[in-house]
């Protein structure tokens, strides 16, 4: 399944230029953007809980001892 090359992408972009038009394309990488953005933010909340969680549990390991 290989290698893509400049002309296969402008030959992809333009059957999909032709298939949706361009304002449906827009509205498509607006969408596929903001997803991608909302589990980035997803990823970095998690991360945050995951360390305070082990903050806590490390502060009270550490007061019980």
């Amino acid at each position: 399944m290989g290698n893509l090359g400049p002309m296969e992408i402008l030959v992809i972009a333009g059957v999909a230029l032709l298939l949706f038009g361009g304002k449906r394309l827009a509205d498509i990488g607006g969408g596929l953007g903001q997803g991608i953005k909302a589990f980035k933010q997803g990823l970095r909340e998690a991360n945050e809980d995951e360390k305070s969680d082990a903050a806590a549990k490390e502060a009270k390991e550490s007061k019980g001892a």
